[in-house]
């Protein structure tokens, strides 16, 4: 059958055509609903997280005593983190000057001249409060520290929160069984607030006590407890550099200011670092 006027188009060709226009439509319909039903999968995201970093500091200030004499430090660690769990590795340099070995009146050995920080830890969202809990070595490789190993371990628990939005504290407990030096029970109480500023700005302070049960002292100037604090503006750079400048004080006695070693009087400490 013909159907004139049509330049010749026959009723089988049109049902030809038309099969396979719906044919066609049809099978980019279905390729569609196919992706649809099946889209690209997201990367599974690990448990697993690395991080490292590093720091330059005028001045390695630990609870209040300068650990390098008043000189600078290079400073740097790493860390792994899987769920809920993390470990970690950290190193300075240190001056604690030096030891008379042969008993000639002569320092010919240095006490101690690196640190290095082995730590695990555990922590834990519950209600937007985060519980962390750790332990950490301090350990003082070739250390000449006949009095009293300088080596020692210590328990952390903290609990850590925004308030008002805007502020994050935390408060921190440290115990040891047996501080540095061998000189017994030692526990330090430090609260931290920090609040983030405009333009990558942010200042925070501590607060905090250190005290050692057994009455031995801990400061250069005799204390066995004493309160110190600090307070700081950092300013980060494209997310990984951080510059920060920190007031330290403590409210040691005058030995603080006289000390040769481990001075802990007021002072000021700029840190650049970097994370990774």
């Amino acid at each position: 059958m013909t159907i004139h006027g049509a330049g010749g188009i026959t009723f089988g060709s049109l049902a030809i055509g038309a099969g396979l226009a719906l044919f066609m439509t049809g099978s980019a319909l279905a390729a569609d609903l196919g992706g649809m039903k099946n889209p690209p999968m997201a990367p599974a995201k690990s448990d697993w997280e690395f991080s490292a970093n590093v720091a330059l500091t005028t001045d390695y200030v630990f609870r209040g005593a300068s650990q390098t004499d008043e000189s600078g430090a290079v400073q740097g660690g790493f860390d792994v983190g899987w769920k809920f769990l993390s470990f970690g590795v950290w190193a300075s340099n240190l001056d604690f000057g030096g030891a008379d070995s042969n008993a000639d009146g002569i320092a010919d050995s240095d006490v101690a001249d690196i640190e290095i920080d082995w730590y695990a830890g555990f922590k834990k969202s519950l209600n937007g409060v985060e519980l962390d809990l750790g332990v950490i070595y301090y350990h003082y490789p070739n250390a000449f520290d006949p009095g009293g190993d300088l080596d020692y371990i210590e328990f952390k628990a903290g609990l850590s929160g925004t308030l008002f939005r805007v502020v994050d504290a935390g408060l921190t407990v440290y115990y040891s069984p047996d501080y540095t030096g061998e000189i017994g029970d030692t526990y330090t109480v430090e609260g931290a607030l920090e609040t983030s500023l405009r333009h990558g700005f942010a200042i925070s302070g501590t607060l905090a006590y250190i005290e050692n049960t057994d009455g031995n002292a801990i400061l250069a100037d005799g204390d066995d407890a004493y309160w110190y604090w600090n307070a700081g503006l950092s300013k980060t750079f494209k997310e990984t550099f951080t510059l920060d400048v920190r007031y330290w004080d403590t409210d040691g006695g005058s030995g603080c200011e006289t000390a040769t070693l481990f001075q802990c009087d007021a002072r000021v400490v700029g840190t650049l670092s970097a994370s990774f």
